[in-house]
């Protein structure tokens, strides 16, 4: 169907509604002009009357001259402007038929009059016959007024008519237009209205039907289309929405998991219970119905079973060692990766055992690290397992936080091996560089005491007992000393307490006075550094108690960076040699093989009979 358009509505209305206006008011324009023009000439008719009534009396006083010109000039004047009519005043008389007749009988009557004045100015005629004629005339008019009256009474009806009508008009189209713009504007905009309130309440199904065919047309089929496009974007927004809360709280089920294990593998202390544990959380997660942890030996050749969970038992002893290829789970280093492998059929060699347990599909995920296969998690499914690109992400992460548990537990093992390892080998250099000399001079001593024994000289066995005796306290000296070493530990906070520890054991056991002076603020050394450090100024202080024969000792500590450890004596010092292989200053090389350990230095300061100044320096 063919639209019309509101605005070519609206303006035909309009014209419709100005064209009957105009016509209106063009109507009573003119029915009043006529009623004007008709009172006028009902006027200048009553005027003749008059001119007719002068005229006899002027005749009357001039029988003996000339009737005056200007009385018949006026008398015809007016006649004329009856006939004619005179815009300018306006005079217009309502002509019709019964006008016209009027007028012509006036005029008529007019011209008999006129010779009648004429004989009675000559005394041709009495004045009856005259006054008989005026009153014929006067008649005339009188007849000539009433037909006009009638016209305008006529007129007048018609304006009222004209005037109810452009009443009825107004109302009519006041009503007529409210009616047009309710039916053509109020109403489409208010269902217009209504249809966007159902969709802010979210109704997307809303329709708005156009029911006439113009530019709220158009709008109802935009809105229409609107409802329609909204209704499919948020159809579209809210399965988007619910897919991305789906995914995130897969993702953060993810991160949750991933959180859990990597906590898990952090505080585990065996192999064996990491394997386990991680088995434990993963089945959990990935709802599997077991899952196994296998290792892989050096040379990649065979699996060993390091955990399960829920996976039965005669499976685990079965398999608790497997070849690797020979079946679907110990994949090759060369082919290793994450993948679904479907268990079809009880004859298979590769899963016969799996499809006897009821097992279905299994996810093989391998243990790499640094490009190695370190082994294998096998995830075991009684119906079909998926594998997603976001699981198998998660698999291969867990995968490798696993192998990187094993190694740290690999390594800390290792690093424990070698911690015993160096505290024996600095066991053995203590016996070694105090003990076992000591016992190599015993050793001399006692083969001297024979000799002097076999030869029966008293004074050389006496000379002997005695250095055997020496002897032996410093041995038992040294003995306490290196037990006072092995027990000592530093605060992690704070060495100053095991320094003053230190001082105090050093004052007991040699008698020496010691003072201790610690100057400056910085950070605290490493447990590991400050127990190098105590054992360095242990080493010092025993040098002093053995060699120096001092008085007093004095023990500087300058907080760095860098660090400084002074030890100094009021002994009797000696002559500085450079080290060398020859080096027979035992203590001396071990503060330096200490201090290497971490990275410092020893410097020895020494004038004979002055003291001897060993300072330690931890470079920043």
């Amino acid at each position: 169907m063919r639209k019309r358009r509101l605005s070519t509505q609206f303006l035909v209305l309009g014209a419709a509604l100005l064209v009957l206006a105009l016509l209106s008011i063009g109507s009573t324009m003119w029915i009043t002009q006529k009623l004007e023009g008709g009172a006028a000439a009902v006027n200048e008719a009553g005027r003749l009357r008059m001119q007719a009534w002068r005229l006899v009396v002027m005749t009357g006083t001039a029988r003996e001259g000339t009737l005056p010109d200007e009385l018949l000039t006026e008398f015809e004047t007016t006649l004329t402007d009856l006939h004619q009519g005179v815009p300018e005043r306006p005079l217009l008389v309502p002509w019709n038929s019964d006008t016209r007749t009027r007028f012509e009988e006036m005029r008529q009557t007019w011209t008999a009059l006129s010779p009648a004045l004429e004989a009675w100015r000559a005394e041709s005629v009495g004045p009856s016959t005259v006054i008989q004629e005026v009153d014929r005339f006067v008649q005339e008019v009188d007849q000539f007024v009433l037909a006009i009256e009638r016209v305008l009474v006529r007129l007048g009806s018609t304006l009222k008519f004209l005037q109810f009508v452009m009443m009825a008009l107004a109302v009519a189209g006041t009503i007529l237009a409210l009616y047009v713009g309710y039916l053509y504007v109020v109403f489409p905009v208010h269902r217009l209205r209504e249809g966007l309130a159902r969709i802010q309440s979210g109704d997307f199904q809303v329709r708005v039907e156009p029911e006439v065919h113009n530019e709220f047309s158009d709008l109802a089929e935009g809105f229409n289309h609107m409802a329609r496009t909204l209704g499919e974007l948020y159809s579209a927004l809210e399965r988007k929405v619910e897919s991305k809360t789906r995914d995130l709280e897969a993702e953060q089920e993810r991160l949750r998991v991933l959180y859990e294990v990597s906590s898990f593998l952090i505080d585990a202390r065996t192999l064996e219970d990491s394997a386990r544990g991680f088995a434990q959380r993963l089945r959990a997660f990935s709802q599997a119905d077991a899952v196994a942890v296998r290792w892989s030996d050096e040379t990649n050749q065979r699996y060993l079973m390091l955990g399960s969970d829920r996976l039965p038992q005669d499976l685990v002893e079965e398999e608790r060692c497997i070849e690797a290829g020979l079946c679907a789970c110990g994949q090759p280093q060369a082919t290793a990766r994450t993948r679904v492998i479907p268990i079809i059929s009880e004859d298979d060699q590769r899963l016969g055992t799996c499809a006897k347990l009821g097992y279905t599909s299994l996810i093989s995920v391998p243990i790499r690290a640094q490009d190695r296969v370190l082994g294998e998690i096998d995830l075991f499914y009684q119906r079909e397992a998926t594998l997603t690109v976001a699981d198998k992400h998660l698999y291969d992460t867990l995968a490798s936080q696993l192998a990187t548990a094993v190694e740290n537990l690999r390594n800390a093992a290792l690093l424990r091996e070698s911690a015993v390892s160096e505290e024996r080998a600095m066991i053995a250099r203590e016996l070694h560089d105090s003990i076992a000399q000591s016992l190599a001079f015993l050793k001399i001593q006692v083969a001297l005491l024979r000799q002097s024994l076999q030869r029966e000289d008293a004074h050389a066995t006496a000379g002997i007992v005695n250095e055997i005796d020496e002897g032996l306290r410093e041995s038992t000296s040294d003995v306490r000393e290196l037990l006072v070493h092995f027990r000592t530990r530093a605060n992690g906070d704070d060495m100053e307490e095991a320094l003053r520890t230190t001082m105090k054991k050093f004052e007991h056991q040699s008698g020496l006075v010691a003072h201790l002076s610690i100057r400056g603020h910085a950070v605290a050394l490493p447990p590991d550094t400050q127990l190098q450090v105590l054992h360095v100024v242990q080493e010092a202080l025993s040098n002093v108690r053995k060699h120096a024969r001092a008085t007093e000792v004095w023990v500087d500590v300058d907080k760095g960076p860098p660090w400084r450890f002074t030890v100094r004596d009021n002994g009797r010092g000696f002559e500085p040699q450079p080290p060398g292989p020859d080096d027979t200053h035992v203590g001396l090389h071990i503060m330096r093989e200490r201090a290497e350990r971490i990275g410092a230095r020893v410097r020895v300061l020494s004038v004979p009979e002055e003291g001897t100044e060993v300072m330690l320096e931890l470079q920043g």
